[in-house]
């Protein structure tokens, strides 16, 4: 065969394929490439065979959307079946930038869903912060005003179908590599840091995986900054982000409303379909869906403990330490007993990871599996987020953070909280055992956490003092009757009091709160449960062990501070300092070891202050303090109470003998000598003046006014308060005495802060704080302040005066002619 006919046997069957005849056409030879080249383009809208997109060399991970990286790019595909779907996004700060706080930190929290709108893929933002049922006809209302907005839209790149279902494929790439605000720093921080805006070169996807229920990201981004925190000669801020897509159940869990007289974490939606006649904020709360099985429905009934449908399972980190596991697990399990309280046996229980060989596939970023993860960072905290339902309040997953560094912070409250009565506590390194039961405690803490209970701040006050000496009393009830208590160790046992037990375990508060939030009502609805629930809360409503008091971010209720012990804060701080002055002389001995620097003796020493000082703080509460219980209409008595007269003059005078008089067992020169070359006099001014300025604090001040206008004479007031404190704190003025230098350095304190009383006004409070700081406010120019303030300086400076020439020392003298002038220069200021 010749090649002139073997290629017109070509061309001839080439014209076949093509046109469907024999005839050979000249002038369609090159139909065939044009046909080739038609099937590989994008059609009209853009769309390109899927093989086009998600090549032969894409690197795909299946899970709730599968998704492919192709080169440098990111492509979900999208099941048509979770169109429409809503998936809760959290970002955290998974790496950060010094100054910037804690990695791990949630910045933002929205509701997704991917919609299909003709040849786009859209990124719909939910709201679900206000409501009405669609049965009602406000319903549209509601409808129109709470439009969802698009937070980005993307073409769709490919189809593809499988077996279940039509699949949509998108490049995400831009959404994380991109400056989209709700996946990066928030608005607030770009302020504080003068961002000006995402440098693109320096900022990429990391990782993007995807699990049954979950896809989690890693981008890193680099924002130019005017005043970053750190690293001021770079100009700008690098942070890497984790984002947390969750799909939410189809079904949400019932919800469970809240009640402010039982702590609780909660949520709250505006429910416009309700009879009230004003809009009204609902609130429930975060909670693990804890259901009893069909088939134990009767012996639930019958008062029986059964097993929950699913259990809450905790993972533990497999980079945990080995001889820390069995103490963390141990502070997970410690909670079973609450939850039989609720009515559940082995409903929360702690498991190993699997190893590598056991499950390559596991991934504590696996949404399905609550971790306890293990952090190799300098950080000494640990905390206990949890993600949860905003429709409903149900808790999805939770992964408790564990710095290593938790250990020390464990160690300095455990030393100096409790050396003196307990000889474990005594060395700088705590056996395995010693340090694996703080361990514990802390676990079972950050625990609670995630099972949806705050801080309660006034479980601890329900003790009294004495009880907390007494070992059979402890041993049975704790130091609190709540482990969310920020109630440490037992400061207040003294040496010879026996075997008293030194921390909170799972108490009476925290049985009842759990049994409160989970126990199931089985015949009602979410709004039917609330006259049982009310009638849980009233059985125990004069019993201070069952008492919640909120964590403050100012105190103005004494009887709910952090730290703190038992009923009396000047009775707890007498006996706390008592057993300080025991440690002091033996912190050398308890921190020594051979070929080691003094560093650790410098740290605990500065615990013993640190200490020092919450207990002023605690004591200081009680002046001016406003106590708070939480009531209903159905209660008898008031909610916000003034403290009695008798117990802020018993404070004043416990600040005027502990603190405002020299300290002087705090002032060992055998430790100083080992540890600085100076610095004790400023230490001591500077300890003294936090606590006095802390006490002429505006709020307070305000308080103890409004004290005295509600109570009249019998009130603790203003002018008391401002009285005693001159007379305590220039004291040698009446005897004519000399003045040493620490009271020297005291007295010129307080007259900084007069002036500053009668030159300043009340700081507003940032933006950003404004939801949880609470202040008394007062418009100082307009009130009794500096009248008062005025008064005392005219009085101070009379007696000073008439004392002048009693003092044969040259230095006190020197001070008060000082103190006349300083006097003068507050009173009659120059212009």
């Amino acid at each position: 065969m010749t090649k002139q006919f073997t290629h017109k046997l070509l061309l001839i069957a080439l014209s076949i394929s093509v046109s469907g005849c024999a005839v050979f056409q000249p002038k369609e030879k090159k139909a065939p490439a044009q046909a080739s080249a038609k099937s590989d383009s994008k059609d009209k809208n853009g769309v390109k065979p899927y093989d086009k997109v998600i090549t032969k060399d894409a690197k795909s991970d299946k899970g709730l959307f599968t998704v492919h990286k192709v080169d440098e790019n990111y492509f979900y595909e999208i099941p048509d079946s979770l169109l429409n779907r809503e998936m809760l996004t959290v970002t955290r700060i998974a790496k950060t930038a010094n100054g910037i706080g804690f990695g791990g930190g949630k910045q933002d929290t929205q509701v997704h869903k991917w919609e299909k709108k003709n040849n786009q893929i859209l990124l719909r933002v939910v709201s679900h912060e206000i409501f009405a049922a669609d049965s009602l006809p406000v319903h549209e209302a509601v409808t129109n005003s709470n439009f969802e907005p698009i937070l980005q839209a993307f073409p769709i790149k490919a189809f593809h179908k499988d077996s279940l279902s039509q699949n949509y494929v998108i490049d995400v790439t831009d959404l994380y590599s991109k400056d989209v605000m709700a996946l990066g720093l928030p608005d607030r921080d770009r302020k504080e840091y003068k961002v000006s805006r995402l440098d693109d070169a320096r900022s990429y996807v990391d990782t993007i995986k995807s699990f049954p229920e979950n896809i989690e990201v890693r981008h890193v981004k680099t924002y130019n900054a005017s005043n970053p925190p750190s690293n001021e000669s770079t100009g700008s801020i690098s942070l890497e982000f984790s984002n947390s897509m969750i799909l939410l159940p189809k079904v949400p869990m019932k919800r469970r409303y809240f009640d402010q007289r039982v702590g609780w974490f909660a949520r709250g939606q505006v429910d416009y379909g309700l009879s009230d006649q004003k809009s009204k904020t609902v609130r429930y709360l975060d909670r693990w869906r804890l259901e009893v099985k069909d088939e134990d429905l009767e012996k639930f009934n019958n008062g029986e403990l059964v097993e929950p449908k699913k259990q809450i399972v905790y993972y533990i980190d497999r980079a945990t330490p080995k001889q820390w596991v069995p103490f963390i697990k141990q502070g997970i399990e410690d909670w079973q007993v609450a939850f039989e309280a609720a009515g559940f046996k082995n409903a929360i229980i702690a498991k190993d990871a699997p190893t590598k060989e056991e499950d390559p596939d596991w991934s504590p970023e696996d949404a399905r599996y609550s971790v306890v993860r293990y952090l190799a960072s300098p950080i000494p905290n640990a905390n206990g987020p949890h993600v949860s339902d905003p429709r409903s309040g149900e808790i999805l997953e939770s992964d408790i953070n564990w710095y290593h560094n938790v250990m020390t912070l464990l160690r300095n409250w455990f030393f100096v909280q409790t050396a003196a009565i307990n000889e474990d506590a005594r060395s700088v390194q705590f056996k395995d055992e010693v340090m694996g039961r703080l361990i514990r405690f802390v676990s079972s803490h950050e625990v609670g956490h995630t099972l949806g209970l705050p801080h309660n701040m006034g479980s601890s006050v329900a003790y009294s003092v004495e009880d907390l000496r007494d070992p059979e009393f402890t041993k049975k009830f704790g130091t609190a009757p709540s482990i969310m208590d920020y109630a440490r160790f037992n400061y207040i046992a003294q040496p010879g009091d026996g075997d008293v037990a030194l921390m909170p375990e799972i108490g009476v508060y925290d049985k009842y709160a759990i049994a409160w939030g989970y126990k199931p009502l089985l015949d009602k609805s979410a709004k039917d449960e609330k006259q049982t629930l009310d009638s849980w809360i009233l059985k125990h409503q004069n019993d201070p062990m069952y008492r919640f008091g909120s964590q403050q971010s100012g105190v103005i209720d004494p009887s709910s501070q952090t730290e703190d012990l038992g009923d009396d804060a000047v009775l707890a701080s007498q006996y706390g300092i008592a057993n300080l002055k025991r440690i002091v002389p033996n912190l050398i001995e308890w921190t020594a070891e051979d070929g080691k620097d003094y560093e650790d003796l410098d740290d605990l020493y500065g615990q013993v202050l640190s200490q020092y000082n919450r207990y002023m703080g605690h004591v200081t509460a009680n002046i001016g303090g406003v106590y708070q219980n939480y009531k209903t209409y159905d209660q008898e008595g008031a909610v916000y109470t003034h403290v009695p007269t008798a117990k802020q003059k018993e404070a004043m005078a416990f600040l005027q003998k502990e603190l405002f008089e020299t300290p002087e067992w705090l002032i060992d020169q055998n430790i100083f000598n080992k540890v600085e070359f100076d610095g004790n006099l400023e230490r001591v001014r500077e300890f003294q003046e936090r606590s006095m300025n802390n006490l002429l604090d505006f709020g307070r001040m305000a308080r103890l006014m409004e004290n005295s206008e509600i109570n009249g004479k019998t009130a603790y007031s203003l002018l008391n308060m401002m009285t005693d404190l001159r007379t305590g704190i220039w004291s040698e003025l009446n005897r004519g005495n000399s003045i040493d230098l620490y009271r020297r350095n005291l007295q010129r304190s307080y007259l900084q802060r007069m002036e500053y009383l009668m030159t300043k006004e009340q700081d507003p409070i940032p933006a950003r704080f404004r939801s949880w700081v609470s202040r008394s406010n007062v418009d100082v120019a307009n009130s009794d302040i500096r009248p008062i303030v005025r008064g005392e300086l005219v009085t101070l400076q009379s007696n000073i005066r008439n004392s002048m020439n009693r003092s044969n020392d040259k230095l006190t003298r020197y001070h008060l002619q000082d103190a006349l002038k300083r006097i003068d220069l507050i009173l009659n200021p120059i212009n």
